[in-house]
């Protein structure tokens, strides 16, 4: 079973600043490229830090309110010096949360959950800029055809990882949704073969009718989502 790699997903032609960028060239980068944030490198190519929608937006957040209806927000000093910064090394948010081109859309998109942003420079062994990769190429796995799916599923994991005789176990895929239909010999084997069916790359679901030739595991249907 082959899962897509981050390098395989990331954007390579990155859109990136230097320290010294400043603020209204950051934004114009921002708007001319349809994009929501740029990773900061050092001299040596290096991601430093990224600056972000948010960042800028720091800086308008900033300002008194002329109307008088919003007050100014309570900023932390490490945020109002933020709002205060003009070039990308003082705006930035750092360090730049990386990833690795060899790294699966699972342990890009679990890093991407625990510090709660929404793209990741790629690096490579010497922390160099590689590309970069967002929520939306994380989720272009999904567009997987379910004829690829159906295909790994019976191939790979019901004939090779496991050795099923072919037909025991047949895999119906529709919507990237999974439904496993027959027998196998020992009953523990079920749970096993919905996790692996659950980790291929764009499953959104498993279930299954399946029944075994030993004692009953469980419900005779069950249904298990994909992996986060």
């Amino acid at each position: 079973m082959k899962h897509r790699t981050i390098g395989e997903l990331m954007t390579r032609n990155v859109v990136s600043v230097s320290l010294d960028t400043v603020f209204k060239d950051i934004a114009r980068l921002l708007a001319d490229h349809d994009i929501s944030a740029v990773p900061v490198v050092d001299g040596a190519g290096r991601p430093a830090g990224v600056v972000s929608e948010g960042d800028l937006l720091r800086k308008a957040a900033n300002r008194s309110d002329l109307t008088g209806r919003t007050p100014v927000p309570h900023m932390e000093a490490w945020e109002r010096a933020k709002s205060e910064g003009r070039t990308a090394g003082e705006i930035m948010s750092a360090p730049a949360v990386c990833a690795h081109p060899e790294w699966t859309v699972v342990e890009a998109a679990r890093l991407m959950e625990v510090q709660n942003v929404k793209q990741l420079p790629v690096v490579n062994e010497t922390d160099e800029l590689l590309g970069i990769v967002s929520r939306s190429d994380l989720l272009r796995v999904f567009l997987r055809r379910d004829q690829a799916i159906e295909d790994e599923i019976s191939h790979d994991i019901l004939v090779g990882t496991l050795g099923l005789a072919p037909g025991a176990v047949t895999a119906d895929v529709k919507g990237g949704e999974v439904s496993l239909h027959g027998t196998v010999d020992d009953g523990r084997l079920i749970p096993v073969l919905v996790r692996l069916c659950t980790g291929v790359d764009g499953v959104v679901s498993v279930s299954e009718r399946l029944t075994s030739r030993t004692a009953p595991v469980g419900p005779a249907s069950t249904a298990h989502g994909a992996p986060s």
